[in-house]
This record gives structure tokens, sequence and C-alpha cells, in this order.
């Protein structure tokens, strides 16, 4: 091409070919630039259409590798650069290709000035004797470095200094010159020859983890030891499953928590690790000394308290009067409080002794919830646990036992798996009680937790304990029938296809706002939830009656 304006125009269209994103956002070009690729524009067309089918990718530390060498290299090719050159680009603009080639076409000399990246390479002073700028002494020029400027470095001072910034953190992928008024950018080659072993393999993984970091549609899974990331490709589930088998919530990165928004489960999380409660047991458990004013636990049956020294007041736990006035006919001796028990029944309610039944109530309720959540999160661990024990231990003898291939026996780990995401589900429905505040909502949502948690524990049992009949032991002396087992087989697969189905219309009604409830809410809460549940909620209560019935037919 012969002129600016044609090798530009070239460029940007190979730029927008390979979106930052990762994404191919076209192809036009020329044969050259196709064959550069590696693939025809059916190919590009085809990935692109696959892409769109999937929510999201699973990204392997060698995928992520790759696709910031893609990324590197094709900067480096378009723009005519040395590849460090390239990769510091990429960096300061957050491997955003599409706006760093805008920017660049647009004034070359001031991205490189903000950049750090001087056009021209670096120029040794002639002489035989060059002074280091950190430990002034005399080095030969071949003995010092410097960041593409003309301040020259001895190379163990460039090692202290490198080493230093890298165990601070991300800060060394925009690491500059050491001349506190110099904005030379240190390059990648610069690290590499410079640097110690052990901080070269630091600096990879921190330039690595950049690529993640700075992407908005990609984040890592938040496993313990796992090295994937996710990239979202988009609709309004959030939820991802690693290769870890990890599953969680694309947009706030908790484990995932369907049928409630990651609003509700920050407000959960923090409500369950603040300090809020330890008050609320304060107030609703103890009352504070008259005196001192500290809070004290009343722990035996005497309504005499004497606060700790070097207070030492003597007071009612009723009134929280003096107890020198106590102890006459007047006050009801020592283990009563007339002149409290006529003000309650004459209305004088003192507030203290109001907020703390508040708390009280608030603290039980808050409680009831909170136990349940827990609950449900042991049993899916537990059950987690006897999936992998099945699968480990239980499966290939059951196999031998009976006679049968393991293919014709994944009904089992399929009501395992279903009983995991139930629990699951369950777990986050109490959370989602907790927070609804909808009078006739909440009676009609109490009738479909009922109804779901009864439909899984018929489940959990026969996956748990009814198995164990065909199981081999040492002991057995009737072996089960091949009949028998095809029974359990119908009872266990339709147990998991009916409680499936019923709590995925659960999740649907509930993400929904049970929003059938508001037209016949009033009505509903005048009988009990049994008589009419299809009127208020057709999708949950339909199918979860119709389940219920099933569910009893499939285990007689």
């Amino acid at each position: 091409m012969d002129s600016d304006d044609e090798l530009r125009g070239a460029r940007d269209s190979e730029i927008i070919y390979i979106s930052s994103d990762g994404e191919s956002s076209g192809g036009g070009g020329s044969g050259e630039e196709e064959s550069d690729c590696g693939r025809d524009d059916y190919e590009v067309r085809e990935e692109v259409d696959s892409m769109r089918e999937k929510r999201y990718v699973i990204l392997t530390e060698k995928d992520i590798n790759e696709r910031q060498e893609e990324g590197i290299r094709r900067v480096s090719s378009v723009f005519s650069i040395p590849r460090g050159s390239a990769c510091i680009l990429l960096r300061q603009y957050k491997w955003n290709i599409s706006k760093l080639s805008d920017e660049w076409f647009a004034d070359e000399e001031r991205v490189r000035n903000s950049v750090g990246l001087p056009a021209n390479g670096v120029v040794r002073p002639d002489s035989q004797k060059l002074t280091c700028g950190i430990c002034f002494d005399g080095y030969s020029p071949s003995a010092l470095s410097s960041a593409s400027c003309v301040h020259f470095y001895c190379h163990e001072c460039w090692e202290g200094y490198i080493s230093t910034s890298i165990n601070n953190g991300a800060g060394c992928l925009a690491l500059r010159c050491p001349e506190p008024s110099c904005t030379a950018m240190v390059l990648e080659e610069t690290i590499n020859r410079l640097a110690k072993d052990e901080d070269k393999v630091k600096y990879k993984q921190l330039l690595l983890h950049s690529y993640i970091e700075d992407n908005k549609k990609i984040k890592w899974c938040p496993a313990p030891d796992c090295t994937c990331a996710v990239e979202f490709l988009g609709d309004g589930n959030y939820d991802v499953s690693c290769m870890c088998r990890f599953s969680f919530c694309w947009n706030c990165t908790e484990e995932t928590h369907r049928p409630v928004s990651c609003e509700t489960v920050s407000k959960w999380i923090l409500k369950n690790s603040a300090e809020s409660e330890n008050v609320n047991w304060i107030i609703a458990n103890s009352k504070p000394c008259p005196k001192c004013k500290k809070p004290i636990e009343k722990n035996q049956g005497c309504m005499h308290m004497t606060c700790r020294p070097p207070c030492n007041f003597q007071f009612c736990w009723l009134c929280l009067g003096p107890w020198s006035e106590h102890g006459s006919t007047t006050t009801g001796g020592n283990y009563a409080c007339n002149r409290y028990e006529s003000a309650k029944k004459q209305g004088i309610y003192d507030e203290a002794e109001a907020q703390r039944e508040r708390a009280k109530n608030s603290l039980v309720r808050y409680t009831h919830y909170y136990e349940r959540w827990a609950s449900n999160q042991t049993s899916r661990q537990k059950a987690q646990a006897d999936m992998q024990k099945f699968e480990r231990e239980n499966l290939a003898k059951l196999s031998d036992f009976l006679g049968i291939p393991e293919t014709q026996l994944k009904f089992i780990p399929e009501a395992w798996s279903q009983i995991i995401e139930c629990r699951r589900v369950l777990k986050w429905t109490y959370a989602y009680g907790y927070y609804l505040d909808d009078e006739a909502k909440s009676e009609f949502f109490v009738y479909l937790q009922g109804e779901a948690e009864s439909g899984l524990e018929r489940l959990h049992k026969c996956a748990e304990k009814d198995i164990h009949e065909f199981l081999p032991k040492a002991d057995k002396t009737k072996l089960p029938s091949l009949q028998d087992f095809s029974e359990f087989r119908v009872k266990l697969a339709g147990l998991t296809s009916v409680t499936r189905t019923y709590f995925e219309n659960l999740v649907q009604a509930l993400e929904a706002g049970l929003e059938d409830v508001r037209g016949a809410g009033q009505s509903t809460s005048k009988r009990r939830p049994d008589d009419n549940a299809g009127a208020n909620c057709k999708k949950p209560s339909a199918r979860g009656r119709a389940g219920r019935n099933k569910a009893a037919r499939t285990s007689r």
C-alpha cells in the first residue's frame, strides 16, 4: 500500500477482526490477512455462531496465555513495533485492542508519550566508563542498562529495583525508569534479562492475571486452588459451572443462589457475619446496670442483681430500681416487683423493655431462617460427599453385583446431582423468605417451600437409604432380584424427574416475585393454601401438586 491512509485502513480492519473482548466482530480483509489468521470467513462465522449459542466459556491458564500472545502478536505486526512494546501498550489499554488502535492511528506520538514508549532505540554514551545512577559506582557501558532512555544503572541495582517492584504486586506491570522525572517504561525483555528467575515467574503470572482482571467480561473462578476463568457471553442467567465442578454466580462471584438476587445474597451474608446479631442478642438477653450502664445477663432466679466491681450497684432486675427500696410488702418481696407488674397492666411499658422485646422477636425470627439455611447447606455438603463416595466405591461394586453395565446405573448419580441442586435452591429460599415482607405472598411461599421440602426428602431418602437393599454386603443371604431393582430404578428416576420439575417451577415463580399471588392474595389469606393453591401460583402449585401425586404413585 502506498499511502498512509490505505495502510491505516487495512490495519483498522484487522484490529476490528480481533476485538479486545475476545469475540470476532467481522472478517473483512485481504487474502493475506486470511492466511495470517489461518482460518477462512466461513470458519470464523461458524465459531462466532457457536459462541453465541453458549452462555459462557471456561478458560484455562493455557487458553488465557494463548489469547494474550495472539493479541500481542497482532498488535506488534499491525503497528510494526517490537513485541515488548506491544505488550506494554496492551497492558496500559487494558487489553482493549479496538481502543488502542483508534488512539494509536489518531495520534501515535501522544500514545507513546502517555505510555512512556520512546520512538527511538537506546543510544549509549560514547564513553569507556559510566556511573550507575543508584549506587554511583563506575562501570563499563556493557555492565549498565536503561529503560530505553538516557538513565543507566548497573545490573545489580536493576535486579533489586525490579525485585522490589514485583514483590509489591501488579504495579510492576507499569514499572518505569528509576529516575523520578523519567516516564520511560521498563519493557518485558529488560525484566527477563535482568531479574532473578523467581521474579520472572511472578511477573509472568501477574501479566497473565492482568488479562482477566482488566477484562469486564471475564472473571476468575472463586473456588480455592482453581486457576480457571469464565468468560460470560451474555443472557440473564448468571449461573456458571467451572471445570472444577464449582458453580457460582458470575455477576457477584458468590456460589449460585437462584432464586434470590445478588443484592439479597449480599445482605444475607453481611447479616450472618456482622456484629448486628451480637448486639441483638445483648439487647434481648441482658439489661444495662442503672448506674454504670454495662450490660448484665441474668443467670439465676433471684431478682436481686449486683453489678461487678468497682460499680457494685445492687438493683432489681424487673424494674431496675435500687434494691434498697425492695424487700418490703409494698414491692411484693425479693422475688417480685408489684410496681413493675402494675405498670405493665396499666399500659405504662418502658421503652427499653419494648426495644428488648423487639430485639427478641427479631432474633428468634432470624434464628429460625438461619438454622434452616445452614441445615440445608450441611445436607448439601453431605450429599456431595455421598455422591462422590458412591461413584468412587459403590458404582462398580453394584454393577458387578447385579451384572448391569455402569452406563445403566447413571440414574443414581443423576439423582444425587438433583438432590445437591435442590438443597442449594432450598437453602436460599430461606434467605428469600426472611426478606419477604408481603403477608399474602409469605403465606403462599411457606406452602410452596413446604411442598419442596417434602418432595426433596422423599427423593433424598430413596437415594440414600433405599439403595442399601441392593448394595453387596457380607451378611446378605438373599440376593435382590432384577425385578426389584427395576422397580427401584423406576421409583428413583420418577422422583428425580418430579422433583426437578417442581424446583424449576419454584425458582421461576420466586424469581418472578410470586406475581400471581397479588391478584388472589386477599382471598388466599382467608383459607388454607391447600384449598386453592393452583389459583394463586399456577406454575409451581399445579406442577407441585401433580408431582406430589406422581411421587406417591411411584413410591408404592
